[in-house]
């Protein structure tokens, strides 16, 4: 699955005409990530009817380029100022800052353009005009975006665990919980089915991030992928910072054990579901 998406993002961004932004976005989109945003919704859309077509694995690498864009831009100077990603060099510093906001303007607007031409291409069915909806909600001024100024506003501040919680699912859970619910949609899933996905988004998704939050102080750079204590550092507020070590690991036990019986109780084909999942949460960085 992962060569697939891979293989497909490439295409989608070798469009671009102009090289250095071209390679900037490539740069960005192609290093060596997990790719989990864009497997989930295809896992999810095969749950819901057996298998995904081409319209899903394009609807997918959108997803994977709007994640990309984020991190070009939260690993700016101006937000999170760091140096390492996935092992190498951020974008900005492998290019230099402007190339890198340009960078990921370019794939923000490549994913909604090849989006919306999906949607034009099947103008007589709802699904991929509703999952663009899905994705750009999660992606816009009350998902993502909102997560990460609520997350610069909260550094160096004492905030409350409900705080935190709304923090963590705009910021890393909306784009969980769009992958899981647009890849739904494009699946033909039902009303249940897909509301059965959203939970399991919103799990995965708080999950994920509390895990992130451990391993930011336990991890080792070679074993990151970008520099431990940055959290730290930043003044940031995380599971960690608000309940200590133990407590946030039970935490995550509680949420991962949630998810994992969430995909069992799905009526449907969930093998490759249940897999990515337990992948997710078992991943060591």
């Amino acid at each position: 699955m992962i060569k697939e998406i891979d293989a497909r993002l490439e295409a989608l961004i070798n469009t671009c005409e102009e090289p250095r932004l071209r390679d900037a976005m490539r740069y960005s989109a192609l290093g060596a990530g997990k790719r989990l945003r864009p497997r989930l919704l295809l896992a999810s859309c095969e749950a819901a009817r057996g298998s995904y077509d081409a319209t899903a694995l394009d609807f997918a690498c959108c997803l994977e380029m709007i994640h990309a864009y984020s991190l070009a831009h939260d690993d700016l100077p101006a937000m999170d100022n760091d140096d390492l990603r996935r092992g190498a060099p951020t974008t900005h510093k492998q290019f230099d800052e402007a190339t890198a906001i340009l960078a990921g303007d370019a794939l923000l607007n490549h994913a909604f353009e090849t989006m919306s031409r999906l949607c034009a291409d099947f103008f007589r069915l709802r699904r991929p005009a509703l999952a663009m909806s899905i994705i750009a909600k999660a992606a816009g001024a009350n998902g993502m975006i909102a997560g990460q100024m609520m997350d610069l506003q909260s550094e160096g501040k004492a905030i409350d665990i409900e705080t935190l919680k709304g923090i963590h699912r705009r910021k890393t859970g909306a784009l969980f919980t769009a992958a899981m619910e647009a890849g739904a949609v494009l699946g033909g899933g039902t009303r249940l089915f897909v509301q059965g996905m959203v939970r399991l988004g919103n799990l995965l998704g708080l999950a994920f991030q509390v895990r992130d939050d451990i391993f930011d102080v336990t991890a080792t750079a070679d074993a990151l992928g970008k520099n431990p204590g940055s959290d730290e550092k930043n003044q940031k507020a995380t599971y960690v910072s608000l309940f200590g070590l133990e407590k946030a690991g039970n935490i995550y036990e509680k949420l991962s054990h949630d998810a994992l019986a969430l995909v069992q109780s799905l009526p449907c084909k969930t093998t490759a579901l249940h897999g990515l999942v337990t992948q997710i949460i078992a991943r060591e960085k």
